[in-house]
This record gives C-alpha cells, sequence and structure tokens, in this order.
C-alpha cells in the first residue's frame, strides 16, 4: 500500500476534528461523487481481453461481507458520494446480492442520487424485476458482439442467448439498458456499426471503450487494440455524428447519430485522455480503496472497516485517499510484449 505521509495523515485528522464530515475534494480540487464499488472479483465469463482462463480467484474470507459492503458505501455517501455503481466481476454471481441493494436502494434520496450497477447479464433475467424492486433505474450490460461464434469465442463461454434474454428482462422490468462494447481490432471492428444500429433499436444506449493494459491475459493486446478516433472516423462515413453534452457522471463523451436516433458514448482511456474532470474512486472487493484505475496509489479501507474504531478509521482513511489521487493516468500499449501497465487484472479492480 503506498505510504501516507505524517503531514497528510494530520491534514485527514484536522478534516475530522471540523465535525461533520467534509466532501470528498482531491489534492487537484476535484470533487469526488460517484463510488464503483465491486463486490466480488469471480465472474461465469472469461472474456479475453479481460482474464485468462485459468483465472485464479480471491479467497471468499478476503472479500468484504455485505454488512461491510453496506457500511462502506454509507461511509461515501456521508462524505458526498451522490451515485454508487456495483461491479465485479460479475455482481450477480455474489449470493444474496439483491439485498445488498435492497439496502442501499433505502438510502436514494437521503444523500444517494443514484444505483446502478454493471453486469454481463447472464443472471440479469432472474434478478431484474428484484433491482428494479430495489430502486435501481438503468444498467450498464457488456456486450461487445451479437454473433453468437464470436461471443463464444471472446468470452470462452457459448453464453449469447441468455445475455440478450437478461437485456430483454432488463427492458421488460422498465430498467434503462446501456450497452458496453470494448472495440477490438481484427475481432469485432468490422461489427460495431451493425451492433450499435440493433442497440438503437431496441431502445438502448452504445458506449464504446478502447481496451485497457491492465493484468495479464495471455496475449498481446497491442494485436486488438483499436483507437476510437479510428472508429468514429469509420462511423462518420456511415452516419452523420453531432457531439453532445449528455453525461451520466462517468468519462465518457457522446455523440447523436442521426440516422439511427440514439446516442453513442466513447471512452478513451488512450486516444484521448479524460481524467482533468475525474470524479470517481474504485474499490475492490477486498475493500482495497484505488484513487486511480491506472494507478498503484491504494488505501485499506478493509482495515479501517475491522478496527476498533471502523467510523472513525474509515473517515480519516477516505480523506488520506483524497491525498494521495493522481492528476491523472498513463496508460500505453504501444510495443509488443510490453507488460501490461498494471498487473491487476479490471475484474480484480471493479469494471
Amino acid at each position: 500500500m503506498t505510504e501516507i505521509s505524517a503531514s497528510n495523515r494530520a491534514r485527514a485528522r484536522d478534516i475530522l476534528a471540523l465535525g461533520s464530515p467534509a466532501p470528498l475534494v482531491d489534492a487537484f480540487q476535484r470533487r469526488i461523487t460517484y463510488l464503483r464499488l465491486s463486490v466480488t472479483d469471480r465472474c461465469d465469463l472469461r472474456c479475453s481481453y479481460c482474464m485468462p482462463e485459468q483465472m485464479k480467484f480471491l479467497p471468499r474470507r478476503e472479500v468484504l461481507t455485505l454488512e461491510e459492503l453496506y457500511q462502506l458505501s454509507v461511509g461515501f455517501i456521508e462524505r458526498g458520494v451522490t451515485k454508487l455503481r456495483i461491479t465485479g466481476g460479475e455482481p450477480l454471481v455474489r449470493r444474496d446480492i439483491i439485498d445488498l441493494f435492497s439496502a442501499l436502494g433505502q438510502r436514494i434520496g437521503s444523500g444517494l442520487e443514484e444505483l446502478t450497477l454493471t453486469t454481463n447479464a447472464t443472471q440479469l433475467t432472474r434478478h431484474a424485476e428484484g433491482l428494479a424492486k430495489a430502486g435501481v433505474k438503468r444498467v450498464n450490460v457488456s456486450l461487445d458482439t451479437l454473433d453468437r461464434a464470436r461471443f463464444a469465442g471472446l468470452t470462452r463461454r457459448d453464453a449469447l442467448p441468455q445475455v440478450l434474454e437478461g437485456i430483454a428482462a432488463a427492458k421488460e422490468a422498465g430498467l434503462k439498458v446501456k450497452l458496453n462494447a470494448v472495440a477490438l481490432k481484427g475481432i469485432n471492428e468490422r461489427e460495431l456499426p451493425d451492433l450499435i444500429a440493433w442497440a438503437h433499436g431496441e431502445g438502448h444506449d452504445v458506449t464504446l471503450i478502447e481496451v485497457m493494459p491492465l493484468g495479464d491475459v495471455e496475449e498481446d493486446r497491442i494485436d486488438h487494440y483499436l483507437p476510437l478516433t479510428d472508429v468514429r472516423a469509420q462511423l462518420e462515413r456511415r452516419w452523420t455524428l453531432t457531439d453532445n453534452s449528455h453525461s451520466t457522471g462517468g468519462p465518457a463523451r457522446y455523440v447523436d447519430i442521426a440516422e439511427t436516433g440514439g446516442r453513442l458514448g466513447l471512452i478513451t482511456p488512450l486516444t484521448n485522455n479524460f481524467c482533468a474532470g475525474c470524479n470517481r474512486l474504485r474499490v475492490t472487493a477486498t475493500g482495497q480503496l484505488y484513487p486511480c484505475l491506472g494507478g498503484g496509489e491504494r488505501v485499506d479501507l478493509r482495515a479501517a472497516l475491522r478496527s476498533d474504531d471502523p467510523a472513525s478509521n474509515l473517515e480519516l482513511a477516505l480523506s488520506e485517499a483524497m491525498a494521495i489521487k493522481p492528476e491523472k493516468h498513463h496508460f500505453r500499449i504501444d510495443t509488443r510484449g510490453a507488460e501490461p501497465h498494471l498487473a491487476r487484472h479490471m475484474s480484480m479492480t471493479g469494471g
């Protein structure tokens, strides 16, 4: 864990001594209002750009309990977090996960403005109604292709039918669905326009994402790195794209597509750094707070939660995190055979 200087610890204690918890503001005066909270590193798919086939998952004893996840979330809400996204791994494989959504849903209107999740939709058919009842209004679904064989190749699981059923179930339950697709050169790049057109025809927004250099995935990411500047140029030869100021609080920049009537998001960690307006923190299923997806800085919130004075130590830890949040990440994919930017996988950090 990154060492916190004595001056930063003193600053955090001074903040706490003022009484009511201070809003989370980092050293670059960015207000933190968005938490991505992982509830598990486990997943029922094995996407080739995300993890190896023989992924080694965390021992269950290291993972925060549902009660600890709730306590942690409340601590963030009290410090000004208004948007909470539950992530994984695949969050819906966690036993009794709807109990956590139900408890957090009761905080909507009391500091929390939005409760959402990112899912691969394999478990969404049986959970869509429960999520809606808990107060979830929209979900992000990771879907890179509509071709069954290509889906099976990418995810190492033949699960496209149940994913599509899950998306339909979410729509039926009244959940707004946004699809997230990783743009992959030589794999799905030619299909992206058809995926976008299908999604818009179903009433779903789409966001395209550049592949990120996190974790060893048994292949060279440079082979499949597809800059979204190239994708946008390809799409503009087919459709009329107009920049849109829409924001959901995340890093995507949006455009409207006149011919489909839908909205397209672009997340560009490599070609167009979006860190200047970063309002996010990530917490892993083991309670490690990463102020930056692309950095190694972290604060151990599990230790705070399991200490003799969890409330005070959690407050102190969150203030310490503000002192070490970096200005920006430094992702690069430009050298064949290079090690990943960080050894930890996206599924361990939280998607």
